[in-house]
């Protein structure tokens, strides 16, 4: 686990990196400027780190509330 957080946290694009409980070890929030850059992320950088077996992705469609609000 140590080694996917270090691996995820030297990706520039991942924003935010949370270790949790439940059905998932990590959550993971990526900024890209559109899907093709995502899907990029996701196939070139993150599948390729050891230990990550698979991934789950939402598209965050208007922010609420937090950081991203600010922006």
């Amino acid at each position: 686990m140590d080694e996917v957080i270090e691996s995820l946290s030297q990706i520039d694009v991942v924003e935010e990196l949370y270790e949790v409980t439940g059905e998932f070890d990590v959550v993971a929030i990526v900024s890209a400027s559109d899907i093709e850059a995502l899907s990029d992320v996701l196939k070139k950088r993150i599948m390729k780190i050891k230990g990550i077996k698979s991934t789950v992705t939402s598209v965050i469609l208007s922010a609420q509330k937090g950081p991203v609000c600010a922006i």
